[in-house]
């Protein structure tokens, strides 16, 4: 395993599960000292920094990065990834749905990032990687409200690419397609057939499966490394093919 992250401090939003905890202990892995802020925090491993964030919320931000800093030093990568998720069309979520949902999504990669660019700005290798979604890139149905956010991370992405390049931050983001999350895992327990909804979504991704949380994982630790000093303003697909191929049908 390459330690090419040795010596730096990751800061992990929603890192307790899913893609987070897979990325949390892939930077370990790597070398980093890795802080997850979550507000479950408890579920993340026992090797990393835990504390409990509300992303939603800017005092608890500011007061979980000041944590990490006065814990681990500082702060070099920061892995917006906290996020939840919605369904319907833009006529089935109220306006209570579609501030809450963007408060976490939009708002609260806004909050992380805000709180922690002055710690970034002294780091050698500072990196804001984005947990976006091909949502964000292909049109999806009943996904209005959670495509709306994710759109806006990609958007974002590109401008904090341009405002920080000249202070040696790179931002970059993911497009992961349809992953095996809890998040997934509890849409399809609620589906009418389970197996078949399963069935649906994998078939939905030209590789016929949904995505690994640790691949989204993988790409994200490519994109927070020194070593891809060169890439910014990147969003990088992680789905099977789903954003780029169109494929005849029984050629997967």
């Amino acid at each position: 395993m390459s330690k090419d992250l040795d010596g730096l401090v990751a800061l992990v939003t929603g890192g307790a599960s899913g893609i987070g905890s897979a990325t949390a202990d892939l930077l370990g892995e790597r070398g980093a000292k890795v802080a997850i802020l979550d507000l479950n925090p408890d579920g993340g491993h026992s090797g990393h920094l835990s504390l409990r964030c509300d992303v939603a919320d800017d005092a608890s931000v500011r007061a979980a990065v000041a944590d990490v800093v006065r814990e681990l030093g500082g702060i070099d990568i920061v892995v917006n990834n906290a996020g939840i998720g919605a369904q319907g069309t833009v006529e089935d979520n109220d306006d209570d749905e579609w501030r809450r949902v963007l408060e976490v999504n939009l708002l609260g990669t806004v909050r992380v990032s805000r709180a922690a660019l002055p710690h970034l700005r002294l780091s050698r290798a500072a990196a804001i990687v984005n947990t976006c979604s091909i949502a964000a890139t292909a049109g999806l149905p009943a996904r209005a409200l959670y495509g709306a956010t994710k759109g806006a991370i990609l958007s974002l992405t590109l401008s904090m690419a341009a405002d920080h390049l000249p202070e040696g931050i790179r931002v970059n983001c993911v497009n992961p397609g349809t992953a095996d999350t809890p998040w997934v895992g509890r849409l399809l327990e609620r589906a009418a057939d389970p197996v078949a909804e399963r069935a649906a979504l994998e078939a939905r991704q030209p590789h016929g499966r949904l995505v690994r949380p640790q691949e989204v994982a993988a790409a994200i630790a490519y994109l927070a490394s020194p070593l891809s000093g060169s890439t910014t303003g990147t969003s990088l697909a992680v789905d099977g093919g789903m954003q780029g191929l169109r494929l005849r049908p029984g050629n997967n």
